[in-house]
């Protein structure tokens, strides 16, 4: 019968095979298909009216942002840990006996005084953690209490914060967002971050799974690769559908360098999952 959901998938037919649909189909109908096109016109209008030296206009592109959001409030802003409340009535004191007076109480100890990893080892337990999430990514120490202490909550504001940031500041994804420079800074900042943890982050391997296929091999190529070298290792049907399959249609039309960079960072992305391979078994040995 012509139930709604059967005359959209017909609909989706006629629409690719016209010749395979002879009946009639009524104009209006409820949408149970989204438009896989939509991505590529958004990328490719925006790409021509670049060229043009026209502003391109407001287009919904697939990470849901349609214009830049205002940028006030940039991404490093957010990597200065900020003064917590439990530091406030100290501030004028000597920054030594202040960290005596905490390290004698229960009270919880201010991060933005967290200096030495004696430091680290003795609050380990006390720390609070800094409201600006973003601030863990370059401070050493807190991103040794991230590996020490496996608090899922710290994860998840982390990967909350850094999943948003990524959307809005994509050069390639936010319709008229021309600050390449800061965006390749930010993705330099994180790779720098995978490297000392030794693990990459799963909302930069989000970002790339959905950005790689509109990346047009060139913008902040380096950095890209080098995040593609931390991908955690997962289903081999997922790696070879969102990373080879659109890395494969840059390589085979891209130049020898490209090619070469592309097979570095698939080598050093292999060497990464061997090793945490053998750090796991070690682990299940041990214990």
């Amino acid at each position: 019968g012509m139930q709604s959901h059967l005359q959209a998938l017909l609909s989706l037919y006629k629409l690719f095979c016209p010749e395979q649909v002879t009946i009639t189909l009524p104009g209006k109908m409820k949408t149970y298909f989204k438009s896989s096109e939509g991505p590529w016109k958004a990328a490719i209008a925006a790409v021509r009216q670049r060229n043009q030296g026209i502003s391109p206009l407001s287009q919904a592109v697939f990470l849901g942002t349609s214009q830049p959001r205002s940028r006030k409030r940039k991404w490093n802003a957010q990597l200065v840990i900020p003064a917590s409340s439990a530091s406030t009535s100290h501030l004028e004191e000597d920054r030594e006996k202040n960290c005596f007076y905490l390290c004698s109480t229960n009270e919880s100890f201010p991060v933005e005084q967290l200096q030495t990893f004696p430091q680290l080892l003795q609050n380990v337990h006390r720390l609070e953690f800094p409201s600006r999430m973003g601030s863990v990514l370059t401070n050493p120490l807190l991103l040794h209490y991230m590996n020490c202490v496996k608090d899922e909550s710290i994860y998840l504001r982390l990967y909350y914060w850094m999943g948003q940031m990524l959307q809005e500041e994509c050069t390639w994804c936010v319709v008229d967002n021309p600050c390449e420079e800061e965006f390749r800074s930010f993705l330099e900042t994180i790779y720098k971050a995978e490297c000392f943890l030794q693990e990459g982050f799963s909302a930069c391997e989000e970002f790339l799974y959905k950005t790689l296929p509109l990346w047009d091999g060139f913008c902040c190529r380096s950095e890209i690769l080098r995040l593609v070298s931390w991908i955690p290792l997962s289903n081999s049907s997922d790696i070879r559908s969102y990373l080879y399959d659109p890395l494969a249609q840059l390589f085979f039309t891209s130049s020898i360098y490209f090619k070469c960079s592309v097979l570095e960072s698939l080598k050093e992305l292999l060497q990464n999952w061997l090793n945490c391979s053998v750090i796991q078994v070690d682990l299940e040995s041990s214990s």
